[in-house]
């Protein structure tokens, strides 16, 4: 079949979709981004499909395999999409509706299940028994790999650390802001991209994307250094419970904020601070494959 000649990935994300085609040996052969059409699920859907099309047009391959990374994932009750932050999506059949509309079967998986597939394959976490992979983007995904495997669990959460409550948290940061899951104080309110531009904006009264603060604090911003300072902080407490509870040998940091080079240095200390262990020889490393780790491994799922 020409599909098991070429896998194709979609990492479907908040802001953007992304593609990717590979062959047989990994090697890429095509790439697309475009921007998500938010809050529209007839146009998402529409969207991925010409994604897929554009994909095998560049390919030459004809019908290729889907497999798509969401920030979400599948309910086993119900076969709707649940904890998605993309919130269009949550009580939808996305897996058979994407299904009917390529006319082929689509495998999908959690976007930082497919991020921790990616790593632990060929990625920063070849090689190790556990790996933790954290999506810092627009929410804050987490995915588990033991030997290689992805860890789903019974409910389909495994790995879900976002939406736990800040650890061990400051009275300045009770009850913490409101998070789209319905409660408050999540991780995702506090860790993600857009949880730290919303910090930035409550403390410095500057409306600055993660990126923007990120570059002013490499240039010497004290303000916005401090932005990160308190993002790091909070960082390493939400880490330290994964630690506590899962004691991976690397943790790897995917999404845009995972491209903050200084998290490398200021990270391993403050788990030492707050891990329970009288030292610390979990790795904490970048997404091998960058931006594009999801995207790959949701190919794999093929």
């Amino acid at each position: 079949m020409l599909w098991l000649m070429i896998r194709i990935g979609i990492d479907l994300g908040g802001t953007k979709i992304e593609g990717i085609a590979l062959d047989r040996a990994g090697r890429e052969v095509a790439r697309r981004r475009i921007a998500t059409p938010r809050g529209n699920y007839t146009a998402t859907v529409a969207a991925v499909v010409d994604v897929v099309a554009w994909l095998e047009h560049q390919a030459g391959c004809g019908q290729a395999s889907v497999g798509v990374g969401i920030p979400g994932t599948i309910s086993p009750a119900t076969g709707l999409i649940k904890n998605a932050n993309s919130v269009w999506l949550i009580g939808r059949p996305f897996d058979a509706d994407l299904a009917a509309a390529l006319k082929r079967p689509v495998r999908l998986q959690n976007d930082a299940n497919c991020l921790a597939v990616s790593e632990a394959t060929d990625g920063a976490g070849a090689g190790a028994t556990i790996v933790f992979a954290a999506i810092l983007g627009t929410g804050c995904g987490g995915g588990i790999t033991v030997n290689g495997h992805v860890l789903t669990g019974a409910n389909a959460i495994a790995g879900e650390w976002g939406h736990s409550p800040l650890p061990w948290p400051d009275d300045h940061e009770r009850p913490g802001p409101d998070c789209y899951c319905g409660r408050r104080g999540c991780l995702e309110t506090w860790v993600s991209g857009t949880g730290l531009a919303a910090d930035h904006a409550r403390i410095a009264g500057e409306h600055l994307t993660a990126e923007a603060i990120a570059a002013r604090a490499k240039a010497g911003c004290l303000v916005a250094s401090a932005s990160l300072s308190r993002l790091e902080h909070r960082l390493a407490r939400g880490l330290a419970t994964v630690m506590n509870l899962l004691d991976p040998d690397v943790i790897v940091l995917g999404g845009g904020l995972s491209n903050i080079t200084r998290l490398y240095t200021t990270l391993p200390p403050l788990l030492s601070a707050w891990c329970f262990s009288d030292q610390i020889s979990t790795r904490v490393l970048p997404a091998h494959h960058g931006d594009s780790s999801g995207v790959r491994g949701a190919a794999w799922l093929w």
